[in-house]
């Protein structure tokens, strides 16, 4: 099957052939690995931010490598691709990739011998010089896949990062990182709380911090529906700036959703004016800061808090320099109310 033939019904949500698999994991992995480097070059994040952004995205881009190897050569399961404001796969792949590795050694001993394989391989291609069959392909694929990807390497549902200390403490003398996969949005998040300690060393309270964010901090909300609960049931904790950062929809041939920037993208595949590789991603950004406290509760059990200040939200969109003409040709309007004009990342070359 040519690039040109593949076809992705907009009521269809799965992925259904090799090429499709191919286009769409090249897709992904390119928005990525462009949107770090877009990232720190256009000062949006800072060292720090993007240090942990590149590690996150690195767990996000392997789990879809994972997924390749996974569907690579299996008829009977497709993966999914979210039908909202997504583009990426589906939360429950995830968890059927972690299940799956939990259980490596159950589904190993059900398959040949790698050498086995191999040896059977040489003997069809040179000796009896037929093609390998569909079903030692997908045992091959199997064995790849169960032998080579690592579960800790995943991206979860939640993800903790590492508390360090910063070097301008104008903004607290802590940072912390934390990364979720909502499963309502479908959409990778990555947070930062800068904040100090009161009457408590870090060693002490690390591990409280970290099953606290756990706990309240796991899932998409509002800034201060997030920052009130931190604050709330972390009381030797001074929180100072939360920054919460939503990487995505990714808009390609394989979105289903109804946004502008989709149907632009769409259009112009079919007209044949974008290639079939065209692409976007968006990346919003939240931000609050501490502007002052307060007290809460009586005089036996008192508690002082956060007031917060909300920043304007921060809009991006990064695509390629064809991709932006359009969509400034189409949607002006829309690009007008990003936080910066759309910021260029190379043209994804499929051949």
């Amino acid at each position: 099957m040519s690039l040109s033939s593949i076809v992705t019904p907009l009521d269809s949500a799965i992925l259904e052939t090799k090429d499709q698999y191919k286009v769409y994991f090249k897709i992904v992995n390119h928005a990525f690995k462009n949107i770090q480097e877009a990232v720190s070059k256009n000062n949006i994040c800072s060292d720090i931010e993007v240090t942990f952004i590149k590690q996150y995205c690195e767990l996000l881009t392997y789990s879809l490598e994972a997924f390749r190897i996974k569907y690579l050569f299996d008829d009977e399961e497709k993966m999914r691709i979210d039908l909202t404001e997504s583009g990426f796969p589906n939360y429950l792949e995830f968890r059927y990739l972690i299940n799956d590795l939990s259980l490596k050694q159950e589904h190993l001993g059900k398959l040949p011998e790698i050498e086995t394989v191999k040896k059977e391989f040489l003997e069809t291609l040179l000796k009896d010089r037929e093609p390998i069959s569909e079903r030692k392909l997908q045992q091959a694929a199997s064995i790849i896949y169960y032998t080579s990807v690592e579960k800790n390497y995943i991206f979860r549902r939640f993800i903790q990062g590492k508390i360090v200390i910063n070097i301008n403490k104008t903004e607290g003398e802590y940072t912390v990182s934390w990364s979720f996969y909502d499963i309502t949005h479908n959409r990778a998040f990555i947070c930062f709380l800068n904040f100090d300690l009161y009457k408590v060393t870090l060693n002490e309270y690390t591990q409280t911090i970290y099953e606290v964010l756990e706990t309240v901090a796991d899932r998409h909300m509002s800034l201060d529906m997030m920052a009130y609960a931190i604050d709330k049931k972390l009381p030797k904790l001074l929180p100072k700036k939360l920054r919460v950062m939503d990487f995505g929809p990714l808009y390609s041939v394989f979105a289903k959703d109804e946004l502008e920037i989709t149907h632009v993208l769409l259009k112009g595949i079919v007209a044949k004016t974008l290639d079939i590789s065209a692409h976007a991603i968006s990346l919003s950004i939240d931000e609050i800061n501490s502007s002052g406290n307060f007290n809460e509760g009586n005089i036996f059990n008192r508690q002082e808090l956060q007031i917060w200040e909300s920043k304007k939200p921060q809009k991006y969109l990064f695509t390629s320099h064809r991709v932006m003409q359009l969509l400034y040709d189409k949607i002006p309007e829309t690009l007008r109310s990003l936080t910066l004009a759309p910021i260029e990342i190379p043209e994804l070359k499929l051949t």
